[in-house]
């Protein structure tokens, strides 16, 4: 579609990044990525001003002008370039993935980063219990469906999916499989994955978990 003059702020390790890059390709938008390469030490002047009130990536430039924060982001996508929509049509549907899209923003990520980040063995069974107790209500809400949406893979995937280059990591430093826990979530990712916008929008699950080894090191958590 490419119609307008779109661009990305990102970071490559950032699944919230990933999420909003799934979404673009999902709508066939046409975009640059401008990459953040190291936001520990430094921020750009553009991503600065973009974004003065959080300082964080994701930012979508439409036309210079800046729209925060992924899901926001992922939302106006959808109604600005309303082909191909990421919601159900039905009202009640609508309401129950604005519901669960606040759930996974709250809940995941946190969950997961206190499982890396923890250094007591009890703290990470902890953070594991919680990520697991999470999974636990995602996966009953997803049932037998092949995505959250139904037939169609929708919002909700897109905000979900985007986060799980990340779990490969929290698996290895919390001692624990997804799959043995709930299969179904589990094949839902690897159906997921198998579509071109997500495959091609992800970093490698590995290239994250040494990523996250290298935070650890620096964090002295191991």
């Amino acid at each position: 579609m490419g119609k307008d003059n779109v661009k990305l702020l990102s970071m490559w390790a950032s699944p919230f990044c990933m999420r909003v890059k799934i979404a673009l390709a999902e709508k066939d938008i046409v975009y640059e990525e401008i990459l953040e390469e190291d936001l520990m030490n430094g921020k750009s002047e553009l991503l600065l001003k973009s974004n003065p009130v959080h300082k964080q990536v994701p930012v979508l430039l439409h036309d210079d002008k800046p729209i925060v924060d992924s899901t926001n982001i992922i939302t106006y996508i959808d109604e600005v370039w309303p082909e191909k929509p990421l919601f159900s049509a039905c009202e009640y549907e609508k309401s129950r993935a604005r519901f669960w899209a606040d759930y996974i923003d709250r809940k995941v990520y946190p969950a997961g980063r206190a499982i890396w980040s923890s250094k007591e063995t009890a703290e990470v069974e902890a953070a594991k219990k919680e990520f697991l107790d999470i999974m636990f209500y995602l996966d009953g809400t997803l049932g037998d469906k092949d995505f959250f949406n139904g037939d169609t893979f929708g919002f909700v995937d897109i905000l979900l999916i985007g986060l799980t280059s990340w779990f490969p990591a929290y698996e290895k430093f919390g001692g624990f499989k997804l799959e043995d826990h709930y299969p179904k979530l589990a094949a839902w990712i690897t159906r997921s994955w198998a579509r071109e916008s997500v495959s091609e929008s992800l970093t490698s699950p590995e290239k994250i978990t040494n990523f996250v080894a290298m935070m650890r090191k620096m964090y002295g958590i191991e």
